[in-house]
């Protein structure tokens, strides 16, 4: 992802810190504006609007750096980025073995004999 296509809001953080953080502007940001990237293609940019729509937002207010909280914000920006664009892969039906399916009727067989010996003799 190019960075000249993320803009970074910078804000006051919320949270304790004193006067440094009634002071510094230390939340980052970070937008990505899907639609107006050059960066995706075509499928990229649909598959991730309809996953994560059309504007992709990360906030940072970790740190009490602003770098690293600029850091962090692209770094969410860009890990949100790649799960919208993973393909996922398609199941492919598979049956029981043959060992599986008598393991199960193995189980059910003991199961109800187990019920069995719990019922009140006749």
């Amino acid at each position: 992802m190019p960075l000249a296509e993320v803009e970074l809001q910078v804000s006051r953080s919320s949270g304790p810190g004193g006067q440094h953080a009634q002071k510094a502007e230390t939340r980052i940001v970070a937008v990505f504006d899907v639609e107006a990237s050059n960066a995706l293609t075509p499928t990229q940019k649909r598959r991730v609007v309809a996953r994560a729509g059309p504007v992709l937002r990360a906030v940072a207010q970790d740190e009490r750096s602003q770098s690293r909280n600029r850091e962090l914000a692209v770094e969410r920006l860009v890990a949100a980025l790649r799960d919208a664009l993973r393909v996922e892969r398609k199941r492919v039906p598979t049956r029981p073995s043959a060992a599986a399916r008598q393991r199960r009727l193995d189980q059910k067989r003991r199961r109800g004999d187990v019920k069995r010996l719990r019922r009140p003799p006749d």
